[in-house]
């Protein structure tokens, strides 16, 4: 029965046309599989191109190819047009097309020429892949690359991660350190997020910010009659914050005497408003930042060494980014899909050449910088993905030879950039598996896996030499 079934198939297989087989061939692919003729309109359209876009084959055929998947290249960088035009295929980029019912759904292109018997190009042929479920599934990842508002995968940054609810948990003062840019404001919202207070006022200020003569006005507000032109009483950023969160941003620059006051605070809980008699009371935590090392500052006699320890009763510590191996390509795309939902503009990504290049950079300005490079290539790209032209002038490498100078894939750059620390470090295994923030038998597994070939020494006695 079952001989009988195969030959009747395959009678019907053989007997039938050309196009029969074709149709049949593209009905069992599972990709989306659509062809245009040389004026880019639809020719063909397979059964998976229907359930991924809701269209029906006889509402698309002899239709623009722009009109009805609505890609957002198709108006500055169609990769059907680029094809036919140049002759180039397009391999697995990543765009979004406009289903039939208006959503937008992500997917993965793939283009090529179509041509006749006789070798002529009669049309193009383009497949499209439904990334919806590893859309899902890159964001679920992503979620556990995340706290609050700050992102990172880096083993520095989840050990960081870890340590936010336990530290945000009670009263006790917090200072944070860390490079300008490296996001210690995030981490103080966090912390105030996740504590008791955080249906109560979020305060913050910069010390660096304001002159000397205005910041005590400023944390404990003043009187009518404190100062010409005080013509009623004006309360303080600690009465403000009252019940909740005083952030003192770049703490390290208060001013000697605010600091006395300052401190006089932190011990009682009490402080009096320029011009005013009678002292007051307000119930906040103090959380501080700085991006300087407070102990030099001490040695100084630059700040208070009381102080310090008052502020000082926990510390976290924000790595700079480049030392925050993996997380670069990461807050990059989340940069750019915040960009893309802010300003309504269909720019999917990065070449494989910008990506290099930020991965090669040394950020001096950390995340905020990543943060502006970002924009300005955002800005300047005009569709699809942003390439090496749209960067600002600093990560540019038209300057450098990129096939002397750029490691062409991650794996190479991994082993110049783990070649490099342990340089640094003296090939102190244990030091560079330290300033990198993961184990040293990581350390060991990555540079059996690379193959890097080290000195025989491990640097263990670099510092008695």
């Amino acid at each position: 029965m079952a001989e009988n079934k195969e030959c009747f198939e395959g009678r019907v297989w053989r007997h039938s046309s050309p196009e029969e087989r074709f149709e049949a061939v593209l009905s069992s692919i599972s990709d989306g599989v659509y062809a245009v003729d040389n004026r880019m309109n639809i020719a063909c359209f397979n059964r998976a191109a229907e359930a991924i876009t809701g269209y029906k084959k006889e509402e698309v055929l002899g239709r623009p190819c722009h009109d009805v998947l609505q890609t957002n290249i198709c108006h500055d960088a169609c990769a059907m047009r680029y094809t036919l035009e140049t002759g180039q295929p397009i391999v697995d980029l990543a765009i979004t097309i406009t289903s039939a019912n208006g959503e937008t759904l992500p997917v993965s292109i793939s283009t090529s020429l179509l041509r006749d018997k006789e070798g002529r190009v009669v049309g193009g042929v383009e497949t499209f892949r439904d990334l919806r479920l590893v859309e899902s599934l890159r964001r679920q990842v992503e979620k556990s690359y995340s706290f609050a508002d700050i992102i990172g995968k880096s083993a520095l940054m989840q050990s960081l991660f870890e340590r936010l609810p336990t530290v945000a948990i009670g009263d006790s003062t917090v200072l944070i350190r860390g490079e300008s840019g490296t996001g210690k404001e995030l981490v103080a919202h966090a912390l105030h997020d996740l504590s008791d207070r955080k249906e109560q006022p979020f305060v913050a200020v910069n010390c660096g910010a304001l002159p000397s003569e205005l910041i005590e006005s400023e944390l404990f507000g003043y009187k009518a009659g404190a100062f010409t032109g005080a013509t009623r009483d004006k309360p303080g950023r600690v009465a403000l914050a009252k019940g909740g969160t005083l952030f003192l941003d770049e703490i390290g620059d208060l001013p000697l005497p605010m600091q006395v006051k300052l401190l006089r605070f932190l011990q009682e809980k009490t402080y009096e408003p320029l011009g005013g008699h009678a002292s007051e009371t307000s119930d906040v935590r103090i959380l501080s930042a700085t991006n300087r090392d407070l102990v030099d500052n001490v040695r100084e006699r630059s700040f208070r060494e009381d102080l310090y320890y008052r502020l000082n009763v926990i510390e976290l510590k924000l790595p700079p980014l480049r030392r925050r191996e993996g997380d670069v390509p990461l807050l990059a795309e989340h940069f750019l899909r915040r960009l893309r939902l802010l300003r309504n503009k269909q720019v999917s990504g990065f070449s494989p050449d910008a990506m290099r290049a930020l991965l090669g950079y040394n950020y001096p300005g950390n995340v905020r910088e990543l943060e502006n490079i970002v924009e300005h290539a955002f800005v300047l790209c005009p569709g699809g993905l942003i390439a090496m032209e749209h960067l600002p002038d600093v990560l540019r490498s038209d300057r450098i030879d990129p096939d002397s100078c750029s490691p062409a894939t991650l794996e190479e750059m991994e082993r110049e950039f783990l070649t490099r620390k342990l340089a640094e470090n003296g090939y102190n295994r244990l030091e560079t598996a330290k300033a990198l923030g993961i184990h040293k038998t990581t350390l060991h597994r990555k540079i059996r896996k690379l193959g890097l070939d080290l000195p025989d020494r491990d640097g263990r006695s670099r510092n008695s030499t």
